[in-house]
């Protein structure tokens, strides 16, 4: 199968995409709201197999209310570069630190959904001077989930990560079979959410060159990590470093790899982790809430922004 040109991923809209250089690569970001460096800047992060599109909803409406907005297109994906190394989260909190200083801000509030909210919470650890607030849809935080590791996942998602764990073949089930579709239905939860545009758009993603693999060595990551001195020092730090943050988690009930059952953050993690916490659950939305159930997050990142960052007038 042919590959894809990111060029093609570079959709029009309401937004504009930039290259902006940091932790020595470059990153495309859509960026939309008042091109003032006084406005608050929020910065939106996808998860595994998305690209910066999954916020296209998001993007026009936050700007709309005043705040600066950057979907970012995570190292290995999308327009941003997939160097063979660098898919460690600590790696990829440092990505979207130096994303953020590009940009013109000293600190953003972070907004991440999957793998992509496993990003936002380590940055409240590993870069608090840089966060203001942490939205985390669909993405328990990485501390809870070491403590409960054999209810964190559901059983088709075990089975599904382990075969990921693999060599080349679930880079191939991405580009060339509907590993992608499979993802994306398996893991929602709202039936017929994933229409031919969407599937289309994610199918090309993962068939720009190097994508597949640098998804796949982020999951790889997270799962070998655990036991190793390098996961271990990840988990250590949050816990010793995490300055208490406004904190939104939104999850959905249908979350075909998470159960809303272990979303919430556990009492001594919230004391931890939030200054503010706020948590919602989307009864009927999957693990792809942004686009499963859109106006609803929309309404939800709206209403918390406006406490945890009000614009003035």
């Amino acid at each position: 199968m042919s590959t894809v040109d990111s060029a093609s991923l570079l959709v029009d809209g309401p937004w504009e995409h930039r290259y902006v250089a940091a932790n020595g690569a470059r990153f495309h970001v859509a960026v939309a709201g008042p091109d003032d460096r006084d406005a608050p800047l929020v910065v939106l992060l996808h998860g595994i197999p998305q690209f910066w599109w999954a916020w296209r909803h998001q993007l026009p409406a936050l700007a709309d209310a005043g705040y600066r907005v950057a979907a970012m297109d995570v190292r290995g994906t999308g327009g941003s570069d997939k160097p063979p190394v660098g898919y460690d989260v600590p790696t990829l909190a440092a990505d979207v630190a130096g994303v953020i200083q590009s940009l013109g801000a000293a600190d953003a509030v972070v907004v991440g959904s999957g793998t992509g909210g496993e990003i936002a919470w380590a940055m409240a650890g590993l870069h608090p001077d840089r966060v203001r607030g942490v939205a985390a849809l669909a993405a328990p935080h990485p501390l809870d989930t070491r403590l409960h590791p054999g209810t964190a996942l559901r059983p088709s998602a075990l089975r599904r990560l382990a075969f990921v764990q693999l060599p080349s073949f679930p880079e191939r089930a991405l580009m060339e079979g509907d590993l992608v579709a499979r993802l994306l239905r398996e893991w929602g939860g709202v039936p017929g959410w994933l229409d031919a545009r969407a599937e289309a758009m994610y199918r090309s993603a993962a068939r720009v060159p190097f994508a597949a693999h640098s998804q796949m060595e982020q999951l790889r990551w997270m799962v070998r990590s655990r036991p190793r001195p390098d996961g271990r020092r990840y988990h250590a730090t949050l816990e010793e470093s995490t300055r208490p943050l406004p904190v939104l988690q939104v999850h959905g009930g249908r979350d075909g790899l998470r159960p809303a059952s272990r979303a919430a953050l556990s009492k001594d993690t919230a004391a931890l982790v939030a200054s503010r916490y706020q948590f919602e659950l989307l009864p009927q939305a999957g693990h792809y809430p942004a686009e499963e159930a859109p106006e609803r997050v929309t309404d939800l990142l709206l209403a918390w922004l406006r406490e945890v960052e009000p614009l003035t007038a």
